[in-house]
């Protein structure tokens, strides 16, 4: 089984998300320097907190062209999660940095209305809104955990593979080639979120 990186950058407790990769049936281990990310047949970008946090310690340390190098030259499939999607975007309404800028797409701030909670914390229905390889065969509806604050805005119809509804539709998931985002924690959301790491899992490698 080739062996996936789940990149560590001080943005995030990487330990959950290694842990569901191998009861799932994958080879999983920390990078956190350029070489191991090179050597990665696929990677995932966890992450929790703010974007310009996440986004200044991956130029602080390094890693922007290594990154860029395996999403797009090598075009090795890599999974965002929650902040590490974002940070896939081109910006954020939360900070002042760029974005990666692999996917047309802004993060924005859920806006202020009558009894909606920010941050959007909980379980909540995901509708896939096309076949992926990622959520996989099953019902169109699925349930998984979510925590933030800021949710993305795809510019181009096609990215959006699964939406949820918190006061307004947003991109639950969004699928570029090889690139791919989730903005709910599948490590933390048991059956579902098992089923879709086992898919990444079990993506072939071109």
């Amino acid at each position: 089984m080739p062996e996936i990186a789940v990149l560590d950058y001080g943005a995030g407790n990487i330990s959950s998300v290694i842990r569901m990769i191998e009861r799932a049936g994958g080879q999983a281990q920390r990078a956190s320097t350029p070489a191991e990310i090179a050597a990665a047949a696929k990677l995932v970008i966890p992450g929790v907190g703010a974007f310009d946090h996440g986004m200044s310690q991956l130029e602080s340390r390094g890693l922007m062209a290594g990154l860029a190098e395996a999403a797009l030259d090598k075009a090795i499939p890599v999974l965002g999660i929650c902040l590490g999607m974002q940070l896939m975007c081109r910006a954020s309404e939360e900070g002042r940095m760029a974005g990666l800028g692999w996917i047309d797409a802004q993060v924005r701030r859920f806006p202020a209305r009558d009894g909606l909670r920010v941050p959007h914390m909980g379980w909540n229905t995901v509708r896939v809104a096309r076949s992926n390889p990622l959520l996989g065969p099953g019902p169109d509806e699925k349930r998984f955990y979510f925590v933030h604050s800021y949710y993305i805005a795809c510019n181009q119809p096609g990215d959006p593979i699964a939406l949820t509804n918190y006061g307004e539709e947003f991109v639950a998931a969004f699928q570029r080639g090889n690139l791919f985002g989730v903005q709910f924690h599948p490590e933390k959301s048991h059956r579902y979120g098992m089923d879709l790491i086992r898919n990444f899992v079990e993506l072939p490698i071109a």
